[in-house]
């Protein structure tokens, strides 16, 4: 049983959102890493203990793989990898399909919240993890519309704590 009170999900944006796009060299991109990781460490010390991430490409990844740090320091905590379909990273290129796999491989649950793809398994996805969090946190370019927004949107109706990483710091 997930106990929603000490989980913390999270969302962002894919790398053509990200004005480094898929350089993750770039200092910006470093700064905003070194940022999510800082965010987890903070839920952490406020009670978070189980971290939901969708798994996508760019910032999911950053999350998932900054709850992978904190859990070799910090015992306890939790990594769930909430998969929207079967076929997510089918089409990614194969180093990312390989870091993906990687996630999953050390991750402590994975949930596939349906098998097959449809247009609105990755909204289906979204809700599944904020319906299971207390917190959200979200790297965001202030643009009213997308995946981020509407699952940003949907935590605040649900009334999640929200911790937004405002993507404008990082231009």
């Amino acid at each position: 049983m997930i106990d929603r009170e000490k989980t913390c999900c999270f969302t962002g944006h894919r790398p053509d959102k990200l004005p480094w796009g898929e350089d993750e060299s770039d200092p910006r991109c470093l700064r905003l890493k070194a940022s999510v990781a800082r965010a987890v460490e903070e839920a952490c010390v406020s009670g978070d203990r189980r971290f939901i991430s969708g798994m996508a490409r760019g910032a999911d990844l950053y999350f998932a793989e900054a709850v992978l740090e904190l859990r070799e320091q910090e015992p306890g905590i939790v990594l769930e990898c909430a998969r929207p379909c079967e076929t997510q990273a089918d089409s990614w290129p194969a180093a990312e399909r390989a870091r993906y796999q990687s996630i999953l491989d050390r991750c402590d649950f994975e949930t596939l919240v349906q098998h097959r793809y449809d247009r609105f398994c990755m909204m289906r996805r979204n809700r599944y993890m904020v319906d299971r969090s207390r917190r959200l946190i979200a790297v965001y370019n202030g643009v009213p519309k997308g995946g981020t927004f509407q699952t940003l949107t949907y935590a605040m109706k649900q009334g999640l704590a929200i911790h937004t990483i405002d993507l404008e710091d990082f231009l």
